[in-house]
């Protein structure tokens, strides 16, 4: 059964999945609190159901979970819907952390945490989310080889098929189109992606860039398009 509540002012519809019940309606009155519409789910069989019947902006999902964990859960996901997705990580599980930003998700916070930072981590997230802004710098169109990237409409297209992109890898997208054949550090990156400026943020910005090089390249492992400059970070070199 659906956990649905409703705050006065509702920005997004998010979806918690966490097999602990008290973490669920911790963070469920927390963020209903701070106006946004909460659904939750115990497991990934009950957030499958939700997502089949319900629209959401975002999901925050634990990775340790019974049954199907939440990278695998992030991985499937993937093949379907491009909902952002913020992983909730133990502390120290880097590995848990680097796999599951290589199964699609966009963002992950560490546990323990404070619901401020969650807040502040779900916020960046929703606004890196595409906009019905046109970008003022830049071509319109960029051509990428076998793909091209339409900058207003924040579409990657493979000839007459879509790409599907998650939230992280649109803004990576808009920043590096507004910025063709610009290098840009790895520190700019995280700062424009709204992250804290760690070492950890750094290395999440190499994975998302390491998935976006597959959906842009035709050898991801010697990059055309999305290339490394070194010492300088990674620019977009459009034909």
């Amino acid at each position: 059964m659906s956990e649905l509540l409703a705050g006065a002012e509702v920005e997004a519809h998010l979806l918690i999945v966490d097999d602990d019940e008290r973490i669920r309606g911790l963070l469920k009155k927390f963020l209903v609190r701070h106006g946004f519409l909460v659904s939750a789910a115990r497991d990934a069989d009950q957030a499958r159901r939700l997502l089949g019947g319900l629209e959401f902006e975002l999901i925050v999902l634990d990775v340790m979970m019974p049954g199907e964990d939440g990278v695998s859960l992030t991985r499937e996901l993937r093949k379907e819907m491009a909902t952002p997705i913020l992983l909730l990580t133990a502390r120290g599980e880097t590995e848990d952390r680097i796999a599951g930003l290589e199964a699609g998700a966009d963002d992950y916070l560490a546990k323990p945490f404070e619901p401020k930072e969650l807040l502040l981590r779900i916020n960046a997230i929703l606004r890196r989310m595409p906009a019905e802004v046109v970008v003022d710098s830049g071509p319109k169109l960029l051509n990428l080889g076998r793909v091209r990237y339409d900058v207003d409409k924040s579409e990657l297209w493979s000839g007459d098929e879509p790409v599907r992109l998650t939230a992280t890898e649109v803004a990576l997208m808009r920043i590096f189109a507004a910025h063709p054949a610009e290098p840009l550090s790895r520190a700019r990156l995280v700062a424009e992606l709204g992250r804290d400026g760690d070492q950890a943020q750094e290395r999440a910005v190499d994975v998302q860039i390491t998935r976006l090089r597959r959906k842009i390249e035709n050898d991801p492992r010697q990059p055309r398009y999305l290339q490394t400059v070194r010492g300088a970070g990674y620019m977009l070199a459009p034909d």
